[in-house]
């Protein structure tokens, strides 16, 4: 290469550097598309809607928020793993398809850790155990004893093969040292509902899901799955107070972006989450969905990620959940 061509090359890069840098301190300048890998009406669909006006505030642009469903939210995230990392194509994260996927899946097609830039947590929510209303068990010792003297006897619903709210069960069980029959159903809607139908006699799911119903009293909440007690259901105790030691199983939300996303990018996004999640209309509002408003740093985020994934890894054995 000659010095006219090295100059030039020079040149060109330096420009395409300043105009890179130059795009991320004006980001954004067009609407941001948001994959939500849940349903319309799952508690991942509805924190991140109550929450898109205020992002709007903060960031000066709209936000398509876009339902793309299938494999308990692995489609969804892997489309974003494989976007550019411009930060238009934002993932709406969760413990079932970054922290629980890896494990259960093991010919996943994305790298949870390695394939996205975590931006910041933004609720967390508690898992609740619960029975119908007219259901004979008063509190979680009454359904452990019940399952102890019946082994695989009472129907255990779940959203899914692989799911939060199936993992939580099945820890449960396994940390009680009883059994019962698994019914997995498509979401956390249908099985909820089958605790009214009579098909299920108890779940143990997100908050979200059965709140209403549990504070219009057609269902019972023996237990949330939290190291401590909710803030939205102060009076039921957490499944460790019922003598069950060990049991933490939480549900996390989260923004991420695809891996390679600018620092600065990275940095006006978390910047947009926690202000908008600490307003008071919005806490109240998270407190009717069953979650808490939950905010950290990127850094702490990928950190927390890490963490969770490990801590799923054991659960999953116990579980002895694959999927092919």
């Amino acid at each position: 290469m000659t010095f006219k061509n090295w100059l030039i090359f020079l040149l060109v890069s330096n420009f395409g550097f300043v105009l890179a840098q130059t795009a991320d301190t004006n980001y954004p300048t067009k609407p941001i598309r948001i994959i939500i890998p849940q349903s319309s009406g799952s508690a991942t669909d509805s924190l991140i809607r109550l929450i898109a006006p205020k992002l709007t505030e903060q960031l000066g642009q709209s936000l398509i928020l876009e339902n793309r469903l299938g494999a308990g939210g692995i489609i969804g995230a892997d489309t974003v793993a494989k976007a550019a990392p411009d930060g238009y194509t934002l993932l709406i994260g969760a413990t079932s398809w970054i922290t629980i996927a890896p494990h259960v899946y093991p010919k996943l097609s994305y790298d949870p850790i390695k394939d996205f830039s975590p931006i910041s947590l933004f609720a967390v929510g508690q898992n609740v155990l619960a029975v119908p209303a007219n259901s004979p068990y008063t509190s979680l010792k009454d359904l452990v004893s019940q399952m102890k003297a019946q082994p695989n006897i009472l129907n255990m619903a779940s959203a899914g093969i692989g799911s939060t709210s199936h993992l939580a069960g099945v820890m449960l069980t396994s940390l009680a040292g009883v059994s019962a029959v698994h019914v997995p159903y498509k979401g956390a809607g249908p099985s909820v509902m089958s605790l009214l139908s009579g098909e299920s006699q108890w779940v143990f799911t997100p908050m979200q899901g059965p709140i209403a119903l549990i504070r219009s009293g057609k269902l019972r909440a023996l237990a949330v799955g939290g190291s401590v007690r909710s803030a939205i259901l102060p009076d039921v105790p957490t499944v460790k107070e019922s003598d069950i030691a060990g049991y933490d199983m939480r549900n996390w939300y989260g923004l991420l972006a695809p891996a390679g996303t600018s620092k600065a990018i990275i940095d006006k996004l978390n910047t947009a989450i926690v202000r908008a999640v600490q307003t008071s209309d919005i806490r109240e509002q998270f407190a009717g969905q069953g979650s808490e408003p939950t905010t950290n740093s990127a850094s702490e985020f990928t950190q927390f990620i890490r963490e969770e994934t490990a801590r799923m890894a054991s659960v999953v054995k116990t579980a002895g959940v694959k999927i092919e």
